[in-house]
């Protein structure tokens, strides 16, 4: 049997901060110069998704010269490192393999995706089909970038028919409920059918609306994984990878060879970090996501206007795990319709989290708009619009606060308001990030619940969570005037939006016609309202916006 000693470099890298993550790959260096290999998540170099930078020829330039710079730093251990590639048929989304301060090989992703989230065939050209294997240790390893590892009779056919005896596979996955179960349920399958070892390398951190969870591993010849990097945490994880030499592959790839094998003392098997429960891993996802957005793109302290409702109340304890109770304020603004017992519990919060607060009624601005409208227009403001301007009111004072104090606004706005437009358009939906957009209502209790469970104190107070939910416009408003219970409509929901269900076919499924009639409508007609919304992470396997992509006029009935 012969060791290769193989490190996870799990990073989270800044789309288009050259500099900072030649600097961060530098600083995994410096603790891998024992190992045989040491591996990189797919652009790391760059950050991903690059989308349109990659249309500029001075970025994708300048991506080149930084990777020059990391492969001078690279000694005895064999870095590889994902990059931007590019000659004059397109740029290529590529890894590098680097050693005594030369780049001395590489590999040029073959299958691009062009789903879900992804549309990198509008950014990058496909590899050719010509493979290598790289000698490394004395073993025969291939690489494969992410989506090539999902293709059946692909590049990994490819290699282990030709001889490969470790793969190693560099993915910038992003982040939905279930994603860890899939990759592995996936590898396992591969390293059992060929016998090979597997290594998967992912990203980790948020990009924009997507996060990028982490949870590299590596699958042993049997189908078992052996080692995992923590989910949602940067990590160098170093793993010792037996192969048998007694096997005799045939070897009908070329082999790149790079370096001899080492001797290594002992068996490095690190602890297997465990695959998180699926409240815990969505928690640490949203706290992940709004973590690195507010603070990749320059700003340290938010803002977030707190209603005594369990969405607010969410997004704050969110907020507070992310960036510390000591950068948060959450604005109270009640106006003449808001209950005691909403102040109340908003407070009761704000004292729970340890986070800063302000107090500023709107029932006078209110009551001068009012007035005013009816000096101009001889009536009344009633209905919807007296509604609406009461959350407008408060967009415009929660983007002061912003602008005076260089805060950045965090929404609280859930998936199941979203969807059927249950919201006011620059209102609550003003702000300029959507930590809870993807969450549909009924989880927003659920994570509620289970962040209480895992304090000794109660964080959420429980009197938020038991009430109807409202949003106090009117006297004694309920969601549950205005909707479907939650209970009844989330579910809906999910077969519409991400099942592509049509509205026979969800009668068909069981659910109410006129209910279902309802609800389509309004998800239909609400999606010039989503467009307008700020971003947000992504969670489920269609979020609005970043996946589900419909037409603003549409006139489809099916």
């Amino acid at each position: 049997m012969r060791t290769v000693r193989l490190a996870i470099a799990q990073i989270n890298p800044v789309v288009g901060d050259l500099e900072g993550n030649v600097e961060l790959i530098r600083s995994h260096i410096e603790k891998v110069e024992h190992c045989d290999l040491a591996v990189f998540g797919e652009m790391s170099l760059t950050g991903y998704p690059l989308e349109d930078l990659l249309l500029k020829p001075g970025f994708v330039a300048d991506n080149l010269e930084a990777l020059k710079t990391v492969a001078s730093m690279s000694g005895n251990c064999v870095l590889a490192i994902g990059y931007a590639d590019s000659d004059d048929d397109g740029v290529y989304n590529s890894v590098a393999i680097c050693q005594k301060g030369e780049i001395v090989g590489r590999y040029r992703k073959q299958n691009l995706p062009n789903v879900e989230v992804f549309d990198e065939v509008r950014n990058f050209s496909s590899g050719s089909d010509e493979l290598n294997l790289f000698s490394i240790g004395g073993t025969k390893i291939g690489f494969v970038i992410c989506e090539d590892l999902w293709v059946v009779n692909g590049p990994v056919d490819k290699l282990v028919n030709g001889g490969a005896e470790i793969i190693v596979a560099i993915n910038g996955s992003p982040f939905h409920q279930g994603k860890q179960q899939e990759r592995e349920v996936l590898v396992n399958e591969i390293a059992q059918k060929s016998n090979v070892p597997v290594a998967y390398v992912n990203l980790v951190g948020g990009q924009d609306e997507l996060v990028f969870d982490g949870g590299s591993f590596i699958t042993n010849s049997q189908g078992v994984v052996i080692s995992r990097s923590p989910s949602f945490y940067e990590s160098l994880v170093i793993s010792d990878i037996l192969v048998d030499d007694t096997k005799g592959t045939q070897n009908s790839l070329s082999i790149v060879d790079v370096s001899p094998p080492k001797s290594h003392e002992g068996n490095l098997q690190p602890p297997i970090s465990p695959v998180l429960a699926n409240n815990e891993e969505l928690y640490l996802a949203l706290v992940t996501a709004t973590r690195d957005y507010v603070l990749k793109t320059g700003f340290q302290k938010i803002c977030l206007g707190l209603s005594g409702g369990i969405d607010s109340a969410l997004v704050a304890t969110i907020a507070s795990d992310s960036l510390g109770p000591d950068n948060v304020t959450a604005v109270m603004m009640p106006s003449r319709y808001s209950s005691d017992h909403s102040l109340k519990d908003a407070q009761q919060l704000v004292e729970n989290l340890g986070i800063s607060s302000i107090v500023f009624p709107i029932s006078e601005i209110h009551s001068s708009f009012s007035e005013q409208w009816i000096l101009n227009l001889d009536k009344e403001l009633s209905g919807v619009t007296d509604e609406n301007l009461q959350s407008r009111i408060r967009g415009v004072l929660l983007m002061a606060f912003a602008n005076a104090n260089n805060w950045l606004v965090l929404t609280t706005g859930n998936k199941s308001e979203a969807a059927v437009g249950y919201s006011t358009l620059y209102g609550d939906t003003a702000g300029a990030y959507a930590v809870i957009k993807d969450i549909y209502k009924t989880k927003v209790y659920e994570l509620a619940r289970w962040r209480n469970e895992t304090s000794e104190n109660e964080i959420i107070p429980t009197s938020i969570i038991d009430k109807p939910p409202s949003a106090e416009l009117r006297p004694d408003q309920r969601d549950d005037q205005s909707l479907p219970p939650y209970d009844v409509l989330d579910p809906l929901l999910e077969s519409y939006i991400e099942g592509d269900r049509t509205r026979i076919e969800l009668v068909e499924d069981g659910y109410d016609s006129e209910i279902v009639e309802e609800i389509v409508k309004l998800v239909d007609r609400s999606e010039y309202k989503r467009r307008q919304n700020p971003p947000g992470v992504r969670v489920t396997k269609k979020g609005f916006g970043r996946d589900r992509r419909l037409p603003l006029v549409n006139r489809y009935k099916g």
